[in-house]
């Protein structure tokens, strides 16, 4: 006998002792399990979706029914005296997200190609990282330094109030500028290096490569960063009900629309809900503006993925 201790047979995976066809049976009820609880995952969202949507509808459909369209959709809020229109806090959302969308895109997209295509790697390293730190910040501390810090130097430069459009479209930019710069980036990174390459090969600069090849081929990716930060303005809350002024008024066309306070759809129903009767016809005319702000989101969202699918289409087009 030898004295060569016994090695211990080296592991061979999961299914080593499984003959092939009991291992490709295996794998397929595993494989079919992994399909199902995806369609049940893609499934179920919708499902709550729908739900979201016709709880807005049972209870905010009293107001389109006991009240005039005329009415619901006026010029004046004022619940004491049942005046419910909802066109103040509908121009109030439509002036400061514009406003946001304005600042923050040139901006996030701008920050994205340098972070992406002319950053050297250690300071995007450095940049990447706080970018995103900046998207956990709680939406009521940005709201709080903007009224503190921000309200009274808008009010210096001669507005009426530092609590205006202006304040809180500089807010939610602030607020959307993560969003888009981080996703952006991410769209950058994923166009293939060999594009780049191909565009410097011919003679282009490294802007040219990025203007005519890269931007183009991350569209998708951009048009989503850009979208999302939308929906990051257009839904935030607690920061825009502080630094906005809270006046349902519709501001008059001028140069100093901007610097007027507004109240947004969103700040209503926070400021509102919790003191209204449940059931009572304010109570309603607060979730059809839930339902007002759905609508709206979804006609965003509708068109970019048209456009996008036009986009796609014209590609498809061009390269038959």
């Amino acid at each position: 006998m030898s004295d060569e201790p016994v090695r211990p047979k080296p592991y061979v995976g999961l299914f080593s002792q499984v003959s092939p066809s009991d291992r490709l049976r295996l794998r397929g009820i595993i494989d079919f399990v992994i399909e199902r609880l995806i369609q049940f995952a893609g499934v179920s969202t919708i499902f709550i979706v729908g739900l979201i949507f016709f709880f807005l509808i049972r209870e905010g459909l009293p107001a389109f029914l006991d009240i005039p369209l005329r009415q619901l959709f006026g010029g004046r809020w004022y619940p004491i005296d049942d005046f419910f229109g909802l066109w103040p806090l509908i121009v109030g959302s439509i002036l400061v997200t514009v406003g946001a969308i304005v600042i923050a895109i040139p901006l996030g997209l701008t920050t994205a190609i340098y972070l992406g295509e002319f950053a050297p790697q250690w300071q995007r390293e450095i940049l990447k990282p706080l970018i995103e730190v900046l998207a956990g910040i709680p939406s009521i501390v940005l709201g709080f330094l903007g009224w503190v810090v921000l309200a009274p130097i808008v009010q210096r430069l001669g507005a009426p109030t530092g609590l205006t459009v202006f304040t809180g479209s500089l807010i939610l930019a602030y607020m959307s500028l993560p969003t888009i710069i981080s996703i952006s980036e991410d769209a950058l990174y994923a166009v293939p290096k060999e594009y780049r390459d191909g565009a410097l090969a011919i003679g282009a600069t490294q802007w040219q490569a990025v203007w005519r090849v890269v931007l183009p081929s991350a569209r998708s990716g951009l048009v989503i960063a850009i979208m999302l930060g939308i929906g990051r303005a257009i839904g935030e809350t607690m920061a825009v009900m502080m630094v906005t002024g809270n006046a349902a008024n519709v501001p008059g066309l001028g140069l100093d629309m901007l610097f007027q306070p507004v109240r947004t759809m969103t700040a209503t129903i926070a400021a509102e809900m919790g003191e209204v009767a449940q059931g009572s016809l304010h109570y309603s005319v607060l979730f059809a503006i839930g339902i007002v702000l759905f609508v709206i989101t979804f006609g965003i969202n509708s068109l970019a993925g048209r456009l996008m699918g036009t986009q796609a289409g014209r590609r498809r087009k061009e390269n038959i």
